[in-house]
């Protein structure tokens, strides 16, 4: 199971990666092997505003539906269009192909109240 040390991760089990003023988000390895086989995922169109903490979307799994959290509040300038014809992506790479959104970060100070690599692995148990 992996769990890159570049990004920030939710209590929620997703994960945001910053480069520059644009965060990448999606859900960890973690949640998508508790998931189980996802077959759809429900994500916000461009330009819709993201409130962190706040649903975004919603991840179904052959066994189950989850909301998907914000990791930080901004405005979605991408969506991962490859993820509606091939959800299963997400299972097989979370961090680079099954990306979800990216969004311009109205404030980065909320990227304190996210755990690092280290806290996350912790939580779930794996470290």
């Amino acid at each position: 199971m992996e769990f890159p040390k570049d990004l920030k991760y939710t209590k929620d089990h997703e994960w945001i990666r910053v480069d520059g003023a644009v965060g990448v988000m999606g859900v960890t390895d973690y949640a998508q092997s508790e998931l189980g086989d996802v077959v759809f995922v429900e994500l916000p169109s461009v330009g819709k505003k993201l409130e962190q903490g706040k649903q975004f979307g919603t991840i179904e799994a052959v066994k189950t539906v989850s909301d998907l959290y914000a990791p930080i509040s901004g405005e979605i300038v991408e969506v991962n269009e490859t993820l509606k014809d091939s959800p299963e992506v997400v299972n097989k790479d979370p961090y680079v192909g099954g990306w979800m959104v990216k969004v311009k970060i109205s404030d980065k100070a909320e990227l304190n109240n996210l755990l690092d690599s280290t806290r996350y692995q912790e939580m779930v148990g794996q470290h």
